[in-house]
């Protein structure tokens, strides 16, 4: 004779399953996301030290007035060199986010800084396609900074679990919580 299980046992074993898959999820999302940003930030990272992409710059840079300074002070090349050095370090940094909380913190600030000021170039540069009337139709440099905003969205998520991390060690390491052993 077959027993029959309670439809609430049931439902509740589907829960379970749907939150172990839920979970799942979450941490591929979480991955694929902190890749989807570490990745262009190397690559492009490390385009910054050719010649190719210090003369991709030159409009961009020259042509937004809150950052056309850093040619008067650093030039062309170590303008280039600059952000290359800063996307490189930014890419290490949250590579390393996983692992230590203040890697997080520091590659969300400069991450998000950068996605901040490359997004910002929107207001400056032309980004909507002329011969289809302008706005809302993005031409080619639109096209390429859109993105931006997902990846600047991504930094303060980033930023934000950094943060929280550090403060919950900080927290942990106050008088009348539970401290863990300092080696001598």
């Amino acid at each position: 004779m077959n027993k029959l299980v309670p439809s609430t046992t049931i439902a509740a074993q589907n829960i379970d399953r749907l939150t172990t898959v839920s979970r799942r999820v979450l941490d591929v999302g979480r991955t694929v996301a902190l890749l989807g940003v570490v990745l262009p930030l190397l690559l492009i990272g490390v385009l910054k030290f050719t010649q190719y992409e210090i003369d991709a710059l030159k409009p961009l840079i020259s042509g937004t007035p809150w950052l056309a300074w850093l040619y008067g002070v650093f030039g062309e090349a170590g303008t280039s060199y600059l952000l290359g050095t800063v996307e490189v370090l930014t890419a290490v940094l949250l590579l390393a986010s996983p692992l230590f909380p203040r890697a997080a913190l520091a590659g969300g600030v400069l991450a998000a800084g950068t996605f901040a000021v490359t997004v910002s170039t929107m207001l400056a540069l032309p980004i909507w396609e002329a011969s289809l009337g302008g706005y809302p139709y993005l031409g080619a440099l639109g096209q390429f900074l859109i993105k931006d905003v997902a990846l600047l969205g991504v930094s303060l998520y980033i930023l934000g679990e950094g943060l929280a991390r550090v403060l919950a060690k900080l927290k942990a390491g106050m008088p009348g919580e539970p401290v863990a052993a300092h080696p001598a």
